[in-house]
């Protein structure tokens, strides 16, 4: 659910880290280390390897129809846990299909608490981790999909952004809560179709309040893609994680509840978005 500005190089301390720290103090340095691997995921997905460009290799999870277009799904904070997936097997079976796919960006772990996840972002080569959407895009095209759009929620939100920006060959950007630093992207020199989504109730400052989303809205403009800002009204942050497990850790994050109707608007701008930038047909 939460998840951290990317500071890349620098050693501020992000504010939503400082907020995690704040509800969830790691008084034992252990318990910082207590983190566990993610399972094998069953059916329906398929775990597959890709390699960058530097020979570096990494774990995928795939799902939906074989060349049909494809669409990167990035994490949260947590890690490739049950949400992720959740949001990469519904995205698979909008519309005529796609092909989903999952990098794994922290290398089969998953973070179960709050500091679990911190300690995994907080070690997150963020260069590294754009090489790792850029091999997944590569994947997808030389497997069957003419056109490769890239989603992300919170740090992946941020990363999608990045994609934008730092990665050839993405056909489409859809974000939601999240907006990377300057020091790893600036949103003014994006190259795809950006849309992003933000709660007006999210009080991560600077990273996916309304003042980001803004802020993100005029460098979009200055970058002259096409591009779409939504702000939705008493939404708060990872107001898309609306499975039963999702809402739960939303709540004890002191996150506030959300209409379904709002998350259905947001997958409904999402599916025009997506199919828009992403059809063969056209």
């Amino acid at each position: 659910m939460a998840c951290s500005r990317i500071f890349a190089g620098t050693t501020r301390t992000p504010p939503i880290v400082a907020l995690a720290r704040k509800l969830h103090p790691l008084p034992v340095a252990a318990s910082r280390l207590q983190v566990r691997s993610m399972a094998d995921s069953s059916a329906p997905f398929k775990k597959v390897q890709i390699q960058r460009d530097d020979d570096t290799t990494f774990d995928a999870y795939v799902i939906g129809k074989e060349d049909a277009p494809g669409i990167v799904v990035l994490q949260e904070w947590w890690g490739v846990d049950f949400e992720i997936k959740n949001h990469a097997k519904k995205i698979s079976e909008f519309d005529s299909g796609y092909k989903a796919l999952i990098p794994d960006l922290y290398r089969g772990k998953v973070g179960l608490d709050v500091a679990e996840a911190q300690h995994l972002m907080d070690g997150l080569d963020w260069q590294g981790a754009v090489k790792d959407i850029h091999a997944s895009v590569n994947w997808l095209k030389e497997n069957g999909s003419k056109k490769v759009g890239v989603t992300g929620y919170c740090m992946g939100g941020a990363l999608a952004i990045a994609s934008s920006v730092l990665v050839s060959g993405v056909d489409a950007v859809v974000a939601f809560y999240g907006v990377p630093s300057a020091e790893l992207a600036d949103p003014a020199k994006a190259k795809a179709p950006v849309q992003a989504h933000f709660g007006e109730d999210d009080g991560f400052v600077g990273f996916s309040d309304i003042k980001a989303g803004k802020e993100l809205e005029e460098k979009l403009k200055e970058s002259g893609v096409e591009h779409e800002v939504h702000l939705y009204p008493k939404a708060g942050h990872a107001f898309m994680n609306s499975s039963a497990d999702g809402i739960q850790r939303r709540r004890t994050m002191g996150e506030s509840d959300v209409e379904n109707a709002t998350v259905e608007l947001a997958w409904s701008r999402f599916r025009s978005w997506m199919n828009r930038f992403l059809s063969t047909t056209a």
